[in-house]
């Protein structure tokens, strides 16, 4: 199947009518991010046969223009949140060179096969987990065990406490776990920083015959 159609069974599941009822009237009566027709963004720049690499982020930020439908990314023209900034940090100090990406927009990634998915799809302005327990968390469950099931030998990165519980939905026979601490200031000393995922990521699609990620 596609991610189209992955989706489009989802959304014939009664907790999404219940989830779509909800969402779409806060749309209407709150200011949410992401944009509406950015929700579903991270499905839509690459092919699920192409997936090589999930990273699983909560929910999206909630700033004003942050928020563009892909985990940790921002648009080129917003300044990079703490979060980003540490990504790029730890790249630098594990790859020795500039991420690909240092205005922010990870866009490049999602083309190269990174599924950019937040365990939550949508937030309201300045209310972080706003939308916390509405059913996203139970979709974005289903892709994750849609492709354990289906797929093979994708790398997860699992970075933060709600992300790290996602393990159990992952098939780890088939599949290759890589977790840390959230790249937030809060919690990036504790072992987000030097957790060189990025090169680990690579060495393992590169045992594959992968193709690299170019972070």
């Amino acid at each position: 199947m596609t991610w189209e159609e992955i989706i489009e069974n989802e959304k014939q599941k009664p907790y999404y009518q219940s989830l779509k009822k909800e969402i779409d009237k806060r749309y209407e009566t709150s200011i949410v991010f992401p944009e509406k027709q950015n929700i579903f963004k991270a499905f839509s720049l690459s092919k699920i046969e192409d997936l090589k690499v999930v990273i699983l982020g909560q929910d999206p930020y909630h700033g004003l223009g942050q928020a563009q439908g892909l985990s940790f990314s921002t648009p080129k023209e917003i300044k990079n949140p703490p979060s980003m900034m540490n990504i790029l940090k730890e790249i630098k100090d594990d790859l020795q060179r500039d991420s690909i990406c240092t205005n922010g927009d990870l866009t490049p990634w999602a083309k190269d096969g990174v599924l950019l998915l937040n365990t939550i799809l949508t937030v309201e302005e300045s209310l972080p987990k706003s939308h916390h327990k509405l059913g996203w968390e139970i979709f974005t469950d289903n892709i994750i065990k849609y492709i354990s099931e289906t797929c093979e030998n994708v790398v997860f990165l699992l970075w933060g406490s709600p992300a790290i519980s996602k393990a159990k939905l992952i098939d780890t026979k088939k599949h290759h776990i890589l977790s840390a601490p959230h790249p937030s200031p809060l919690s990036s000393y504790r072992g987000f920083f030097g957790c060189k995922h990025f090169s680990k990521t690579n060495e393992i699609l590169r045992s594959l015959g992968k193709k690299e990620i170019n972070w």
